[in-house]
């Protein structure tokens, strides 16, 4: 299991680190560009905007998502199937976990596509007055959707051998969809 565990550091060091740090830094750029408008009368950084849309909030989603999913924190509606006997419980888990792992591996291929082409194609964004390549954000994608995939296969394996999914991280049976 040390594979698992290694993965379950990367997705945690992408998502608090890495995540983190882009967050710190959406705070302070937005703070010296309001301080620099409206105090200093003087646009500070010039593109601030666009390092906030097309930067640091791109990849502090894409990097937290893999330890979000992994961690069952995206909605799972498991109420009813909760309810279910075991063996039928198990199959439409399994169910469920294939089906997804089809659309996230759709998806996939979509994001792989548009990536590959924009590196290609050398896509650049606007920040101030230079432009900036695009790729080191975008390779971000494929990277979060294939950890995704990943814990999406461990989960069906884990279903298929009967062990099941982890229990929701909430606890509160409740509501429909345990976060």
């Amino acid at each position: 299991m040390k594979f698992w565990t290694f993965l379950g550091r990367l997705e945690g060091g992408m998502a608090s680190i890495g995540a983190g740090l882009c967050l710190l830094a959406m705070i302070v750029i937005t703070v010296i560009s309001v301080v620099g408008r409206y105090v200093l009368h003087h646009d500070i950084l010039p593109g601030a905007y666009n390092l906030i849309e097309r930067v640091a909030f791109p990849l502090i989603v894409f990097w937290a998502a893999p330890m979000a999913h992994r961690e069952a924190t995206f909605p799972r509606f498991d109420m009813l199937v909760n309810a279910m006997p075991a063996r039928v419980r198990r199959a439409v888990q399994v169910l469920v976990g294939v089906v997804e792992l089809a659309i996230y591996a759709v998806v996939m291929w979509y994001v792989l596509r548009f990536t590959w082409q924009s590196i290609v194609e050398d896509r650049t964004m606007q920040v101030g007055a230079d432009f900036w390549p695009m790729w080191p954000v975008l390779v971000m994608m494929p990277l979060a959707f294939f950890l995704m995939m990943l814990e999406m296969l461990r989960l069906v394996w884990k279903d298929l051998r009967g062990e099941g999914h982890p229990p929701p991280a909430s606890g509160n049976d409740n509501v429909s969809a345990a976060f």
